[in-house]
């Protein structure tokens, strides 16, 4: 078994796609042009281009390229804000918080040609939004699944329910669980491969591989590929192997 997978991407398109290249290199090296490439999610808010980042991988999985892109919770809340901004989302926050600075989806709009809110009526944004938005953007994004199993390993946006089996895990948890994952150490029913807490560099706790390396912050955006031998950050001299540490929060 061997699958590449990329960190949270938040509308960085030229991270992405020199991510691609990466892979591509290494698979290049192995002779392999058929192993998925699953994206782990929030590929909009906070970054420049997030109308690029969502066409780019739209057109790919149009060509039937072997990628598999993920729902994040920041994608979530996209497809809410344009359904209907004044939804709860899982009870925790309305959709049009989407728009708060801390949340980046004024950028995401920006990137599609909405001007920024500032005080305008939320019924215009709103109306705005959804006029700028192409409606084959708005159905890639409603159709991203929030799970994808290859072989033994598992791909998700946060992370699992510890002890709920696949098949029962909720959408809240997979798009935004962080306390009661990351710091389990027990196995999930396989190497859980993830995003949405940011860190650092990619690192490998035994049972899981977080690979949000904060591209939404500054920092870059990583590929690795997974093997049942184990798990490798690539870089523009190749692989790099993740050695594996303790789980921790």
């Amino acid at each position: 078994m061997r699958a590449y997978a990329i960190g949270d991407i938040h509308g960085h398109r030229a991270l992405l796609e020199a991510a691609h290249d990466r892979i591509e290199a290494d698979r290049r090296a192995t002779g392999d042009h058929d192993a998925p490439v699953i994206h782990v999610g929030d590929l909009v808010d906070r970054g420049p281009d997030s109308r690029g980042v969502v066409e780019f991988l739209r057109a790919g999985c149009a060509a039937g390229r072997p990628w598999v892109v993920l729902r994040g919770n920041h994608d979530y809340l996209f497809k809410l804000f344009l359904d209907d901004p004044n939804a709860a989302a899982h009870g925790r926050l309305p959709a049009h918080a989407w728009l708060e600075p801390n949340i980046g989806g004024v950028a995401t709009l920006e990137s599609y040609g909405v001007r920024a809110p500032d005080t305008r009526p939320l019924a215009e944004v709103h109306r705005e939004a959804r006029a700028a938005v192409p409606q084959s953007h708005r159905s890639f994004m409603a159709e991203r699944p929030m799970l994808h199993r290859a072989g033994s390993t598992i791909f998700v946006h946060a992370g699992l329910r510890p002890g709920v089996p696949l098949d029962e895990q909720s959408m809240r948890d997979l798009l935004w669980i962080r306390e009661g994952f990351l710091e389990d150490p027990r196995d999930h029913g396989g190497l859980v491969v993830h995003g949405h807490t940011a860190i650092d560099a990619p690192t490998h706790y035994g049972n899981r591989v977080n690979i949000d390396s904060g591209a939404a912050w500054g920092g870059p955006l990583s590929a690795v590929v997974v093997e049942e031998g184990g798990v490798w950050l690539l870089g523009r001299e190749g692989r790099q192997p993740l050695r594996r540490e303790r789980s921790r929060a």
